[in-house]
């Protein structure tokens, strides 16, 4: 297997280690923390303590009393974050999300060769058949929201494709979901990739034989690049490089250099999220 010759992470998540958490901070100011999260760690405290979760951590090493999470990710997607240190802040982000205001560019790896952009404009409601609570389905009955996900692909190759991913709604697990219903699922998918007992079996027992077996990359291939705060009137456009983890699975399963694949996302970033107009004098 592509990553047999890495860390095969266990049942309990490693802690983030005092001192590492600086290295990843995007922007800082009185206002808010932008950080770029890894894609092994879980955002909300868990009972590991606080150096279990990006929240517990970040009070710990920034002394933080309090902390509002702007924009949340699933623990196994990487990328941007936003952080509101106070409540005017965590409002205004909070009115901008509502409005649409908030641009946002994902990237991931899809299983199979997708020549063209695809628009899915498919109502996403809860999964009532899975065992999986959290599941999310393309489903138009009782509980669905609208939907719609337009993915870009970037470079194909090896019977994988590098999408650039543009999100016309914000709902829960949106990417993943209508990735599976476009029959090309995010690469290392524990819940929408080929089994969704993959996740139960992980979240009790850690990684095992079965998953080695069934997914290429020991967690999804979904990335945070860019959050664009320019169209609520905040001068920030941030940005999270090409994590390493996924850099090296685009490099082996793909023949994708790390630099080319940066290219082509800074190249999808500045397409879809370009400097707002000014306005007319």
């Amino acid at each position: 297997m592509i990553h047999a010759d890495e860390p095969l992470p266990g049942l309990t998540a490693p802690l983030v280690q005092p001192g590492e958490l600086p290295k990843w901070v995007i922007l800082e100011d009185d206002k808010m923390l932008v950080i770029d999260k890894p894609g092994w760690l879980v955002v909300h405290p868990s009972k590991n303590g606080p150096w279990s979760s990006l929240g517990g951590a970040v009070k710990e090493e920034f002394k933080l009393e309090t902390i509002r999470f702007a924009f949340r990710l699933d623990r196994e997607t990487s990328g941007v974050i936003v952080l509101a240190k106070t409540e005017a802040a965590a409002g205004r982000l909070g009115k901008a999300i509502l409005k649409r205001r908030i641009g946002k560019a994902y990237v991931a790896i899809l299983e199979g060769e997708l020549r063209e952009s695809v628009s899915v404009d498919q109502p996403l409601g809860p999964d009532i058949e899975s065992s999986v609570t959290v599941r999310q389905r393309v489903d138009g009955g009782e509980g669905s929201q609208e939907c719609h996900t337009i993915f870009h692909p970037l470079v194909t190759r090896g019977g994988y494709t590098l999408v650039g991913v543009e999100l016309m709604t914000g709902r829960k697990h949106q990417i993943r979901a209508h990735a599976e219903w476009l029959n090309h699922r995010v690469v290392g998918d524990k819940l929408y990739g080929p089994d969704q007992n993959l996740y139960l079996d992980f979240a009790t027992s850690g990684w095992t034989s079965r998953h080695s077996e069934l997914l290429p990359i020991t967690r999804q291939a979904l990335h945070c690049a860019a959050i664009d705060l320019r169209p609520c009137g905040m001068n920030y456009l941030l940005k999270a490089p090409w994590p390493k983890d996924l850099a090296r699975f685009a490099e082996r399963a793909m023949g994708l250099p790390s630099e080319e694949a940066q290219a082509l996302i800074d190249a999808f970033i500045a397409a879809k999220l370009p400097e707002p107009e000014s306005p007319a004098s």
